[in-house]
Parts: C-alpha cells; sequence; structure tokens
C-alpha cells in the first residue's frame, strides 16, 4: 500500500487510478478539466483541485498526460515535492532528455485501458538506476513487464515511438488489405481469417533482423517485391500506403538494390 499521486485522469491515467486502488493504495488524482477526474471518487480517489494538493504526502507521482508540453506544465507546478516522478506519457526523446533529473524517470507504457486496469501489459523506462530501482516493485505490480534500458535519459522515449511506429504501420497495411479485399469482393472479415494462418509478424524476427545487420541476402528480391506490389495497385485506385511503397521500391531498383532482398528498402539506414 503507497499514497500515490496521478496527474492525467484520460483512459489510461483512469485505468491506472482503478488498479491502484484495487490493489489498496491510497490515490489523489489531478485533472486540467476537472470533470474527467470526478467519477473516480465514488471508486476510492481523492479528486483534487490543485498538482500541488494531489502531491501533498503522497510517496511517488505518476503523469499520464498527451505530449511534452503537458509534462512540462505538471513538472513545473510539482515545487518542492521530493518523491520520485514517473512520467508514463509518449513524448520526444529531446523533451524527455532534457527533463532528465534525480527523481525523474520516463516508463511510457504499451497498455490498453483495459490492460492498465488489470495490471498488463509493458512499461519501458530510462532514468537513474538508483530512482527505478526504488520504485520497480510498484511498476511491477501495475504491468506484465517493466523493462529497464538503462540512465540514458531518451531511451523509453525513443523505444515507445519506435513501438507505435509499428503499430500504426500494421494498421496502416492492414487498411489497405481491407480495401484490396472489398475491390475483389471479398469481405474484410474473411481476408482476415488469412492472419490466422499466415502470420506476418514473424517478418519482424526474421527479416527485421536481417535489415538491422545490413543483411540484404536475397529471400525476396526487391524487384519482384515491385511486381507484387504492381498487382496490388491494379485491384484498386483506394489505397493509401501501397503507393508510398512502390515509390520506396522504385528507389532502391533506381539505386542498383534491384537484385537483393526487399530488405534493400533500409539500405540508407546501413
Amino acid at each position: 500500500m503507497a499514497a500515490v499521486a496521478l496527474f492525467g485522469t484520460g483512459l489510461i491515467g483512469s485505468a491506472m487510478v482503478e488498479g491502484m486502488l484495487r490493489r489498496g493504495d491510497t490515490v489523489a488524482v489531478w485533472n486540467r478539466t476537472r470533470e474527467r477526474a470526478a467519477p473516480l471518487a465514488s471508486k476510492g480517489a481523492r479528486v483534487c483541485g490543485s498538482i500541488a494538493e494531489a502531491a501533498q504526502g503522497a510517496e511517488r507521482a505518476h503523469v499520464v498526460v498527451s505530449d511534452d508540453q503537458a509534462v512540462d506544465a505538471i513538472l513545473g507546478e510539482l515545487g518542492s515535492f521530493s518523491g520520485p516522478v514517473i512520467d508514463h506519457s509518449t513524448t520526444s526523446p529531446a523533451g524527455a532528455a532534457r527533463r532528465a533529473g534525480p527523481r525523474f524517470l520516463h516508463a511510457p507504457i504499451f497498455m490498453s485501458p483495459a490492460s492498465a486496469r488489470e495490471s498488463q501489459g509493458i512499461i519501458l523506462c530510462s532514468g537513474p538506476r538508483d530512482t527505478f530501482a526504488m520504485v520497480e516493485p510498484a511498476l511491477a505490480q501495475m504491468t506484465g513487464v517493466v523493462k529497464y534500458l538503462g540512465e540514458r535519459p531518451d531511451l523509453a522515449a525513443a523505444y515507445k515511438l519506435f513501438g507505435n511506429a509499428m503499430i500504426l504501420t500494421i494498421t496502416a497495411g492492414l487498411s489497405d488489405v481491407y480495401r484490396m479485399a472489398r475491390a475483389l469482393g471479398i469481405e474484410p472479415t474473411e481476408a482476415h481469417g488469412l492472419f490466422s494462418t499466415f502470420k506476418p509478424a514473424t517478418t519482424i524476427d526474421v527479416r527485421g533482423a536481417k535489415m538491422a545487420r545490413g543483411d540484404f541476402t536475397p529471400s525476396f528480391e526487391t524487384i519482384m517485391a515491385r511486381k507484387d506490389v504492381r498487382l496490388m495497385l491494379e485491384t484498386t485506385d483506394s489505397l493509401h500506403i501501397l503507393p508510398a511503397v512502390a515509390a520506396l521500391l522504385d528507389r532502391t531498383i533506381e539505386e542498383g538494390h534491384g537484385a537483393e532482398d526487399v530488405a534493400a528498402i533500409a539500405f540508407d539506414t546501413r
């Protein structure tokens, strides 16, 4: 049991508060729009009118807001608060580095509201090792996995952006798949069934590892990938992502990498 302050009661922040209350913590909350925090009072949280009021008597503070500007505003009003401040917000790496301090830990998350409520998901952490060691037991109660990346203050922010980039890229790719499906007279729900047997995520483990090493030994030649994308583009003119992929493949081929693996689209990161 601990006395906790939490700033930012959006979908994730509110779910975190519910999880903390269920575990027996005493939680004081503040939100810029007080009405969004008000429902947590009926669950046992203390809804405060100011950041300073919520921080008073707290052993640690959690920040769950939208961006760098919102984090900076909260830190600016914490004043003499001496406990650890754990920022779960998705922010810029530069912002996280700028906020580095002996009691500040950046700890962005991969969680849905449901997983935050049920203490599941992933928390990434970077910042002072001593501060991480101090709060690790509490973080472990909040999630399924706590991954400490080291003391470099911007690492957790960078890794969170890497993860979100993959989520968004996959989601955008699915949008094009379903557009192709409809153009071909196939319901998206039926097209989605392919992925119960074909697991494209293995691309990350296999081709992704080769790309990171700069190994473009062919198993799926870039020039053949470009042919396949041409076939995809011929199904419908309403695709969003694949035209950009076609342009990237064209540039890769023009640079002389057509006979290499399609992973060669990353040739300029070697």
